[in-house]
């Protein structure tokens, strides 16, 4: 998934609109804390801010880097570096899980009195082991403690939510005291709202270079499948299969463009070089451009591309929600994504594929569907598409807004 248009990585953020004067004093408070600021995160930041004007927003957020080190350190860093501001008259507060919100509740007992909401994007239960998320059951127990302190806890899928409460279950089994009912009643006592989605207006979006890409393809077999893989470059998100799956498109020269971009750290799996190294191999041999490789700055772009674009495939081992599926889908392209993780929630069987006892059955089964798929494009026929409006910001704005307005309520009385 790309970052969201504008926004950088930063320690503290203060939207504009909170210095305003008559109007932001009439207007409900509301704190958000975002301790780890990654791309979706700031999405859901944003879409909120833009959807609840009739609310003052005061905004603080961490960026996405040192995990173990930022989920165990925000609380001290804010309480101290933002003590004022956090000692002001807030209406509403909204955590991200990551917010070690029980330590800075204590260090800054003002926020104690406000109603808090605590959202769910992710748990470390279901997240698989790698190098920046060792085994250590810190990271397990900030979210789990945070959520503790909420008056409404909140997750973006129902996998998310039945993956942290089947892991708060395994973790209390393993713990050396006996953990009371109320906790897992009190974790059981959440709902699920995801981050909305936009819906762009596609006809705006659609490239006058998507013409040339449909000429370019008449050099091959049929015109060419142009699939987008649109997710972090990190180990979760499957780069070991998506090498698989480009070594069986370039071998048997089938007639596809992938593009892989997404949002890119320092550090990043090794499979990427041959990926590349793959992909232009294969641009030369069917005599067509190169797909785009690597991060793309511009939201319009990145847009652009996804409405220009057949296919948005996931080789994911890890999506509580799939924004990046999801964003995709909403500018028209057909999903691929495993049979499992929280994909099975809004995707039928025609937008799933199995995974195999290995990468190479795997990969497999996937050239089979894509091959199928270029049948159907080139033979003019359409592509099925994925009805994903009921996570439109039209859907899910009501959802908030009922959670909200009772939150606030419980401040009134």
């Amino acid at each position: 998934m790309q970052p969201v248009a504008g926004k950088l990585p930063c320690q503290s953020i203060h939207c504009k609109s909170h210095v305003t004067g008559s109007e932001f004093t009439m207007k409900p408070r509301v704190l958000l804390l975002s301790a780890y600021a990654a791309a979706s995160h700031q999405l859901w930041v944003t879409r909120l801010q833009l959807l609840f004007p009739e609310y003052a927003w005061t905004m603080l957020e961490l960026p996405p880097r040192h995990f173990n080190w930022t989920i165990r350190s925000n609380s001290m860093l804010w309480a101290f570096r933002e003590r004022e501001l956090l000692q002001q008259a807030f209406d509403l507060l909204i955590a991200t899980s990551m917010v070690d919100l029980s330590s800075l509740r204590g260090m800054v007992p003002a926020l104690t009195s406000i109603p808090t909401l605590v959202y769910f994007h992710e748990n470390q239960f279901a997240y698989p082991s790698g190098d920046q998320r060792e085994a250590n059951v810190e990271p397990q127990l900030v979210p789990l403690y945070a959520a503790l302190c909420a008056d409404q806890i909140v997750f973006n899928s129902h996998y998310n939510r039945d993956s942290f409460l089947q892991g708060a279950m395994g973790l209390f089994k393993r713990l050396p005291d006996t953990i009371p009912d109320s906790v897992l009643l009190r974790l059981q006592a959440s709902c699920v709202v995801p981050v909305p989605v936009p819906v762009p207006v596609p006809t705006a979006l659609i490239p006058a270079t998507a013409q040339d890409l449909d000429s370019e393809a008449g050099n091959v077999a049929g015109r060419t499948l142009e699939i987008v893989w649109n997710h972090r470059w990190e180990y979760d998100k499957g780069a070991d299969l998506l090498l698989e799956l480009c070594k069986r498109i370039s071998t048997d020269m089938l007639p596809m463009r992938l593009h892989i971009v997404g949002e890119q750290f320092r550090k990043q799996p090794v499979e990427f070089q041959q990926i590349d190294l793959l992909l232009n191999a294969h641009a030369a041999q069917l005599q067509i451009s190169r797909g785009r490789f690597g991060f793309i700055a511009a939201r319009s772009e990145y847009e652009t591309l996804l409405a220009q674009s057949d296919v948005v495939l996931s080789t994911a081992r890890h999506d509580f929600q799939g924004l990046a599926i999801q964003e995709a889908c909403m500018l028209g392209c057909t999903p691929l994504a495993p049979n499992s993780l929280v994909y099975p929630e809004y995707l039928d069987s025609r937008f799933l594929y199995a995974l195999g006892t290995d990468h190479a059955t795997t990969a497999t089964g996937l050239c089979a569907r894509l091959q199928q798929w270029h049948a159907q494009k080139a033979a003019g026929a359409a592509l099925p598409k994925a009805d994903l409006q009921g996570f439109s910001e039209a859907a899910v704005r009501p959802q908030y807004a009922q959670l909200f307005q009772q939150l606030l309520a419980t401040c009134q009385n």
